[in-house]
């Protein structure tokens, strides 16, 4: 079995964490706050001065949308491709919409996404009702 410990570096891991919490336009005292811990605790682990347990560090790879190998090892061992194989065609087709919105998200100004959030909240129960219909 391969040797995983000497492929890990723990600033490369607090640089991905900073990298992705800042493309989220968090400041790092937001993102202790989402995540539970000191802005303190957090700037430690983003300079890689300190390692974090399992827990923390699953619950910053769910926050930041990564997987878990790209955090950890800077590279995802398995492809978009590969994973999209084991999809059913409406699972394909849920995850082109959603690629869709996301691009079409990233090109909007902070205002504007919170606008679109606020719209998302209000409209979102009245799409569930007419999913629910004969």
């Amino acid at each position: 079995m391969e040797n995983y410990s000497n492929k890990y570096d723990l600033r490369s891991i607090g640089k991905r964490i900073r990298e992705e919490r800042e493309k989220f336009g968090l400041s790092r005292e937001d993102f202790a706050e989402i995540v539970g811990l000191s802005d303190y605790y957090i700037g430690q682990i983003e300079r890689g001065e300190r390692q974090m347990s399992l827990p923390v560090l699953i619950k910053m790879a769910g926050l930041l949308r990564l997987s878990l190998d790209y955090l950890i090892f800077g590279e995802n061992y398995y492809s978009a491709e590969h994973l999209r194989e084991s999809l059913s065609d409406k699972q394909k087709q849920k995850a082109d919409c959603l690629e869709e919105i996301v691009e079409l998200l990233k090109r909007c100004s902070k205002k504007e996404l919170e606008m679109i959030k606020k719209l998302l909240k209000v409209i979102l129960p009245y799409l569930n009702k007419f999913d629910s219909m004969p």
